[in-house]
């Protein structure tokens, strides 16, 4: 009998539930066959982001001098490249555009609007990382049944950005997209997952197209180097007509309400005005209440889903973590494999990446996995806003 589930966390059907009826047959598993990459052709350094940053300190600082003198106005504070590492590991980022994020004056991604007859710019990335993963895998559009556009940020609200990019790639089927934020991939592989187990699809694509720069706000000291812009892509097919690639082993997800990662710009802002620009319109967090809480609900999370499946988790050769803060990813590490982690175990793309969102951890397996043996394991994992969490385990073929 199946154990009843727990609030906020997805029931899988890849743990030992292939037959849940008496008599049916084994629903075919999927197989993490292709993985690709689109990496955007500007590089911003911490330096270059600083020194933009602490000029325009420095300029907003003199602007509202008499106001800061009478204590109406609070001065800004300058950054420093050793105060982003220190604080997040990062120490470049990669973006669609570079001159207005490091022009004092702009401090915001140059991104002119295309017209509807030419293919959108997130589309057009995941296009890009769509074509790498179609190329390693040696097969066919035609194979492929279903697109899933997962991630952090739309630009628009419809068409599906997944339809623009099954129609450029000519893929039959069906499309649509999906957003929990930073966990958005480890969803979105679930879901595929789940059609290819039911039979709706015998490959799925999913793709991961990200301009975190579009939503970031370069002016707050807090949050400006957090993230980069990239697009990743995964192709699921059938265990029976997969040649190799990785065995799923369990897929697990899990939400949990909270405020302390929060963007409240969307369609009805155009109702209410007077907040048009504020803040909260873009990226804000309460970053250490995001690490007190998050930390321990993945940790906990991971080892409890590596028991259930027979798993051990001290015995994982790799853990592809969403690259979000390197000191996050250190301590969930050690609580996962129960000591520090060796050189190579745990991840770490986000030194020059930055945080992607929902493309990090892809961005890390898609790199780092090509050393596995047959039988070797390792972990997808991606949390982020919502609270969202979702782990893949998986197994070399």
């Amino acid at each position: 009998m199946d154990r009843p589930t727990e609030p906020g966390r997805a029931r899988t059907s890849l743990e030992g539930r292939r037959a849940s009826v008496t008599g049916t047959a084994a629903l075919p598993k999927a197989v993490i066959v292709a993985t690709g990459l689109y990496t955007p052709p500007f590089s911003v350094s911490n330096t270059e982001l600083v020194e933009a940053f602490n000029t325009y300190v420095e300029r907003f600082n003199a602007a509202n001098a008499e106001a800061i003198a009478a204590g109406e106005v609070a001065a800004l504070a300058p950054s420093s490249p050793e105060f982003i590492e220190k604080a997040s590991g990062i120490k470049a980022r990669y973006v669609m555009n570079k001159a207005g994020i490091v022009d004092p004056e702009v401090m915001r991604p140059i991104l002119p609007e295309r017209p509807n007859e030419e293919i959108s710019i997130l589309a057009e990335m995941a296009v890009e990382a769509a074509r790498q993963a179609i190329e390693r895998w040696g097969k066919p559009v035609s194979e492929i049944g279903a697109v899933i556009c997962a991630a952090s940020n739309m630009q628009r609200a419809y068409p599906a950005m997944a339809i623009e990019v099954q129609q450029a790639l000519g893929i039959d089927g069906f499309a649509f997209d999906m957003n929990v934020a930073c966990s958005s991939a480890t969803f979105g592989i679930k879901t595929a997952a789940d059609f290819i187990a039911t039979g709706s699809a015998k490959a799925v694509l999913m793709v991961n197209p990200e301009i975190c720069s579009g939503h970031l706000n370069f002016t707050d000291r807090d949050s400006h180097f957090i993230f980069g812009d990239v697009a990743t892509a995964v192709i699921l097919e059938a265990e029976n007509q997969a040649k190799d690639g990785w065995e799923i082993l369990g897929t697990r997800l899990k939400t949990q309400f909270s405020n302390n990662i929060r963007n409240n710009f969307g369609f009805l802002n155009r109702t209410a005005p007077e907040g048009i620009g504020a803040k909260d319109k873009l990226f804000v967090q309460e970053g250490r209440k995001v690490f007190r809480e998050v930390v321990p609900m993945v940790s906990e999370m991971i080892v409890e889903h590596a028991g259930d499946i027979g798993v051990d988790p001290t015995g994982l050769k790799r853990l592809w973590l969403h690259q979000a803060n390197i000191n996050m990813n250190d301590l969930i590490a050690r609580k996962v494999l129960g000591r520090d982690p060796e050189p190579g175990e745990n991840v770490i793309i986000l030194d020059t990446y930055a945080n992607t969102s929902s493309a990090g951890s892809i961005i890390a397996f898609h790199t780092a996995s090509d050393d596995f043996a047959a039988g070797e394991t390792g972990l997808i994992c991606s949390f982020g806003a919502g609270y969202s969490a979702g782990t893949v385990f998986v197994r070399k073929r």
